[in-house]
């Protein structure tokens, strides 16, 4: 019995070296509407995921070359192939085996010998979340937001394609070159900020927001699972010029991050929050750009913003 894979249930890789539970299984998933890859081993499954990626895959644990954890471990090590969800089969009962599947990036086991029914619910169960995750995710990338997940040391836990580019834009301009991965922290100043506000978080309006002079804010809060944080990460479209207003008005580059902040309403130490300093230092730079442009106080030096932008404090 043939399927079009345009009308199948999804596509199925199974890895097992035994011919009695490859035919089982096939014909379990053939008779309900899935399409059906077959390997035998875990090199010739990596092989054909280099060419095409089924939507779940069933992997043996006791396989002959590289075992089901070793094959599991370089498929969720590869971006490519990371998101695909993978179920054990196994005759193992004992613990230990069962929780380093999970340690290996399994998403679920199933024990030998293997019952049809409950293969077909487990699969279906699984597609269905991996398809919400990847609904989610696609809505994601229409969208002007990027989502990452921190942990409270700000190390990346998940973050969308259009995530990883912001951040890796951002971290240029703190004169970092290596990409933005999962395991790795937020680039600086976004992490200081992030430990800062998971540490001392405001009892009444909760996380406060991130505002980087480069376009790039942030708004954090908690994630649905327990020790993580989401963050939501946005881009300015009318971004400040920060170097024309610092040689426009005589400022360092800091002086003009602070004076950009106190014309968007920022206080002291709100400011100190977002730049990684002291409400003081703050306040030691303020009087210094008092001074430098004859001003004295913070309207008359948002009114000269006014003016070098033409009325606008976006």
């Amino acid at each position: 019995m043939t399927h079009d894979p345009l009308s199948s249930n999804g596509t199925v890789m199974i890895v097992d070296d035994t011919p009695g539970n490859l035919a089982l299984l096939s014909d379990t998933l053939s008779d309900a509407n899935y399409r059906v890859l077959v390997a035998t081993d875990g090199l010739s499954a990596l092989e054909q995921l280099q060419y095409l990626k089924p939507d779940i895959i069933l992997l043996d644990v006791m396989m002959p070359g590289i075992d089901g954890f070793e094959t599991c471990r370089r498929l969720k090590t590869d971006p490519s192939t990371a998101q695909i969800p993978v179920l054990f089969m196994t005759g193992l009962s004992e613990l230990d085996d069962l929780l380093r599947g999970f340690g290996e990036g399994a998403q679920d086991y199933i024990v030998k010998p293997i019952r049809p029914p409950e293969v077909l619910a487990r699969i279906e169960v699984h597609l269905s979340q991996a398809r919400t995750f990847q609904r989610v995710q696609n809505a994601l990338q229409h969208t002007e937001l990027s989502a990452v997940s921190i942990d409270a040391a700000a190390r990346i836990i998940w973050l969308t394609p259009s995530a990883k580019q912001w951040l890796d834009e951002f971290s240029l301009q703190y004169g970092k070159t290596t990409a933005t991965e999962v395991g790795e922290w937020l680039p600086t100043p976004l992490s200081a900020w992030a430990k800062q506000a998971i540490k001392n978080p405001d009892t009444t309006t909760g996380f406060a927001d991130y505002h980087a002079p480069q376009g790039l804010s942030a708004k954090m809060d908690l994630s649905a699972h327990l020790g993580e944080y989401l963050l939501l990460l946005q881009k300015s479209t009318n971004d400040w010029d920060l170097q024309s207003l610092r040689d426009s008005l005589g400022l360092t580059f800091r002086e003009a991050e602070i004076l950009m902040w106190i014309s968007r309403g920022k206080t002291n130490k709100e400011i100190g929050l977002i730049l990684d300093s002291s409400p003081r230092t703050v306040n030691k730079h303020l009087e210094h750009i008092f001074e430098k442009l004859g001003v004295a106080t913070r309207a008359a030096a948002v009114t000269m913003v006014l003016q070098q932008r033409g009325g606008n404090l976006n």
